[in-house]
C-alpha cells in the first residue's frame, strides 16, 4: 500500500507577511510577531513547528499509554525553541526544548518509559537527523494564485 502524500499549500494574504495556510480541509493564518514586523494574524513558522512537535510527542505517548492499558488520563507539553551557537566563531545550531507532563496513576516506571517513547515520536526522529528539501520552480501560469 502507498501511503499518501499529505500537500500543505502556503499563500500570501496580501498583508505583508501575513499566509493562509491550507492542509486538508483545515484553513490556518500563519505571520510573524509585530515584533518582526508582521501583525500576529497566527503563528509564525517557528510556532506551527513546535506546534508539530507538541501534537507528534502527545498523540505518540497516547496512542502508547492506551495500547498498553496504562492510566494516562491527560498529558501537556510545552515546547520552545532558540539557536544555539557552541562557540563565537561556529554557525548557530537549533535547540527544540520540550517539557512533557502527565495526569493519571502511572508508576515512576510507566512515566519514564512515556518519556523515552516521546524522544521517539516520528518529528523528533526528522528533527534530529539532516532532513533535504528539494525545491522546484514553477511558472505562476501552471498554478494560478
Amino acid at each position: 500500500m502507498t501511503e499518501k502524500k499529505t500537500r500543505v499549500t502556503v499563500t500570501e494574504s496580501g498583508v505583508r507577511y501575513a499566509q493562509t495556510v491550507i492542509a486538508g480541509r483545515h484553513v490556518l493564518a500563519a505571520d510573524e510577531p509585530t515584533s518582526q514586523g508582521g501583525r500576529d494574524a497566527g503563528p509564525s513558522p517557528y510556532e506551527f513547528l513546535l506546534a508539530g512537535l507538541g501534537a507528534c510527542t502527545l498523540i505518540t505517548m497516547r496512542m502508547y499509554a492506551d495500547r498498553h492499558g496504562w492510566p494516562l488520563s491527560r498529558a501537556k507539553v510545552e515546547l520552545w525553541h532558540e539557536k544555539v551557537a557552541a562557540s563565537d566563531t561556529a554557525p548557530k545550531s537549533d535547540r527544540f526544548y520540550r517539557i512533557i507532563y502527565l495526569e493519571g496513576e502511572l508508576a515512576e516506571e510507566q512515566r519514564l518509559r512515556l518519556v523515552q517513547i516521546a524522544e521517539h515520536c516520528p518529528v523528533s526522529e526528522t528533527l534530529r537527523r539532516a532532513s533535504g528539501i528539494h525545491t522546484t520552480l514553477a511558472e505562476i501560469s501552471t498554478d494560478p494564485l
